[in-house]
């Protein structure tokens, strides 16, 4: 025999990688959400005004027309029964000034008469009816009036108090100076109400969910620079609305994320610790097979007998020392499928764990000796090793006399797969292991083990493509099922 080549006596650490406090993205602050809130209520409510402020002033154009046709019905009372000619010109001039009008007529019937009016009335450019307004032409008229800079002649048509038509013609432009003020008012009293409103809006709304969202920003800003500093997890505010719900879990996510970095920092120490021993271990195990190797030359029979199992034995820890770390660098080596009588494997797996005579515990195999299976001969007898060794630790926990310790591994084929029980009457799978059964250092089934025989045993069995699941039932110990389906489909004796 010869020294097994040297390989993998390094190990990679994995500590976490973080990007430079520098590449981290900073918030902008420059016009955030805040501003962006307070600017936009400003737009809204400037544009409600603005839909608001065409109607109220069609509206306020009414008015003023209505109150200048109640002024010319005073005005025609006073004068009622007397003919224009009648009228003096300083008393006609008077009234058209406190009406604001070029002319003033009342129709009665088919009879108009003339109460005041200027020397040479000039040409009617609109007619204004009161009595049968239209809000759409009406809002047009008032916009028309506001922006246009030629002074225009209205024919405004009303009714008296006495039920009379009155008409009156007007100059709109004491009407345009009172629609600019009136325009001038609202838009001062618009531009308060929402700066007031904005203000209001900004100041509720930043703190309610501006100030909240900036903190859980900063702490996750803070946490991405240095989280495996515990200082940097949130601490969340007790608020039970939907950002409260967002703290908690921020805070909890922070939390596990700071646990599996922990985890990672302790799995590369250990990889680094394990590939030191397994070097010196390597060399330790490969003077053991020289020495071996001439303990094989002896004549005598127990030494011959017992001399090949010993050579079997210090292979296989070495080629298990070769691949120590494979689990945490790299994945387990495709299987090397190969025809087996299980039966023989299982054996094989009995004496190298000293099932065989042993003192408290009785083995079983119920393997049918004709029952082949389709697997890498090394990497099923190391699973059914670690199955086998947890097992025995579970018997081997409990020291009462009177208690049955019993392992057994049968098995059965079944459509092209062969299904694999590997059952024991101990204590049990505790349930707090059965989360995290399969996973390494966590599915620990006995005090101070680190859980590595489970988890690389699933692995090698995913390899072949099958499944190894705990079986859940009421009997006492624990029972776990591997199924192995054929790499190939040729016909298969059936138990």
């Amino acid at each position: 025999m010869h020294d097994q080549p040297v390989k993998g006596e390094g190990a990679k650490d994995i500590a976490p990688s973080h990007p430079p406090a520098s590449a981290v993205a900073k918030p902008r602050r420059r016009f955030g959400l805040s501003g962006r809130l307070f600017a936009l209520t400003v737009l809204f409510v400037t544009a409600t005004e603005v839909f608001i402020y065409v109607p109220s002033l069609t509206s306020f154009r009414i008015n003023w027309l209505t109150d200048r046709m109640a002024i010319a019905d005073a005005a025609s009372v006073v004068m009622a029964g007397a003919t224009l000619s009648e009228v003096p010109r300083n008393v006609q001039d008077g009234v058209l000034n406190a009406v604001g009008a070029i002319a003033i007529a009342v129709r009665t019937g088919t009879v108009s008469r003339l109460i005041a009016t200027v020397d040479s009335p000039p040409e009617v450019d609109t007619v204004v009816d009161l009595n049968h307004p239209d809000p759409i032409a009406e809002a047009g008229q008032a916009i028309a009036t506001l922006f246009r800079t030629t002074p225009r002649t209205l024919r405004v048509i009303g009714t008296s108090r006495s039920g009379a038509q009155l008409e009156l013609l007007i100059d709109d432009r004491a009407l345009r100076v009172a629609m600019l003020r009136y325009s001038f008012n609202i838009a001062w009293i618009a531009a308060l109400v929402s700066v007031i409103t904005a203000a209001l809006l900004f100041f509720s709304i930043n703190r309610l969910f501006v100030r909240p969202m900036r903190r859980l920003t900063n702490a996750m800003v803070a946490f991405s620079a240095a989280p495996e500093d515990a200082e940097r997890i949130i601490e969340p505010s007790g608020r039970t609305d939907e950002i409260g719900v967002a703290e908690e879990h921020l805070a909890t996510m922070q939390q596990a994320l700071q646990g599996t970095l922990r985890e990672q920092r302790h799995l590369a120490d250990l990889g680094l610790a394990v590939s030191k021993i397994n070097h010196d271990l390597r060399n330790m195990l490969a003077s053991a097979q020289l020495f071996s190797d001439r303990l094989g030359s002896l004549p005598d029979p127990n030494v011959q007998r017992f001399a090949p199992k010993l050579i079997a034995a210090l292979d296989r820890a070495i080629a298990y020392c070769q691949s120590t770390l494979a689990y945490g660098r790299a994945r387990e080596p495709a299987p090397a499928r190969r025809i087996l009588l299980l039966g023989r494997l299982v054996d094989e797996v009995a004496e190298n764990l000293g099932l065989v005579g042993h003192a408290t515990i009785t083995f079983e195999n119920r393997v049918p000796a004709d029952l082949e299976i389709d697997a890498d001969p090394e990497q099923l007898f190391r699973v059914l090793v670690n199955l086998s060794r947890n097992a025995m630790q579970a018997l081997e926990s409990d020291q009462d006399p009177a208690v049955v310790r019993r392992l057994t591994i049968s098995a059965s084929r079944d459509d092209g797969a062969v299904r694999i029980m590997v059952a024991d009457t101990g204590p049990g799978v505790p349930a707090q292991a059965r989360a995290h059964l399969f996973r390494a250092f966590q599915g620990s089934l006995r005090p101070g083990g680190i859980g590595l025989g489970l988890a690389i045993a699933a692995e090698l069995v995913r390899a072949h493509r099958g499944t190894i699941e705990l079986l859940e039932n009421n009997s006492p110990g624990a029972t776990f099922v591997i199924v192995v389906p054929d790499h190939r489909s040729p016909s298969r004796k059936a138990t």
